[in-house]
C-alpha cells in the first residue's frame, strides 16, 4: 500500500490534454481500413482483468465513451472467448487469476492475438514481482504479441497500440 500511496505522491495528477481531432481520425481511419482488411469489418476484443488497480479499465472504458467512440471503427468488446480475435490483459497475473487467463487463451480460435496493456503486465508494476499474491508477468504465463506500456496508457495509446499489433 505504501508503494503505490508513494508512487501517487511521485507522479501527482495527471489530467490528459485532448488529442487533436484530426490526428486521431486519421489513426482511426488506418485501424478501420485495417480491421475491414483483415477481419471483414470487426474486431472481437475479450479484455481479462488479471489483477489490476483498474486504473486501465478506466481508460478502456474511456475508450468507449462518446470522444473516442472505438465502435466507430469496428471494434467491440465481447464476454466470451470463443469469438474473440483479441485477448486484451490488464495487471499483473495473480494467483488466483492464472487457471482463469489460461483457459480463456485456450478458449480462443486460432489466429491468438494477444496484448498486454500496462506497466504491471509488462513487469508487475506497483504490486511487484516478489508480492506472494503475484503468478508473474503476462507473458510468464501465456504468449503476448504487443505490449502497451503505460500507468495507465491514454485511450490513444490503446487505440494506436491495437493498431500496431494488427499492421505487424
Amino acid at each position: 500500500m505504501l508503494r503505490i500511496l508513494h508512487q501517487i505522491f511521485k507522479v501527482g495528477t495527471i489530467t490528459e490534454p485532448l488529442v487533436p481531432s484530426e490526428a486521431f481520425e486519421v489513426v482511426g481511419a488506418k485501424l478501420q481500413n485495417t480491421i475491414k482488411q483483415r477481419f471483414r469489418g470487426s474486431l472481437a476484443i475479450r479484455l481479462v482483468d488479471a489483477g489490476s488497480c483498474n486504473g486501465c479499465e478506466l481508460e478502456i472504458h474511456a475508450a468507449n465513451n462518446a470522444y473516442y467512440d472505438i465502435e466507430r471503427f469496428g471494434i467491440h468488446f465481447t464476454a466470451s472467448p470463443r469469438f474473440a480475435d483479441m485477448l486484451l490483459v490488464t495487471g499483473p497475473v495473480s494467483i488466483n487469476m492464472k487457471k482463469a487467463l489460461e483457459m480463456t487463451y485456450n478458449a480462443m480460435p486460432t489466429p491468438k492475438l494477444v496484448i498486454a496493456m500496462g506497466d504491471c503486465t509488462i513487469n508487475c508494476g506497483v504490486f511487484g514481482q516478489d508480492n506472494y499474491a503475484i503468478a508473474g508477468k503476462v507473458e510468464d504465463i501465456i504468449p503476448v504479441d504487443a505490449v502497451i506500456a503505460g500507468c495507465p496508457p491514454s485511450p490513444s495509446d490503446l487505440i494506436q497500440g491495437i493498431l500496431a499489433t494488427l499492421t505487424v
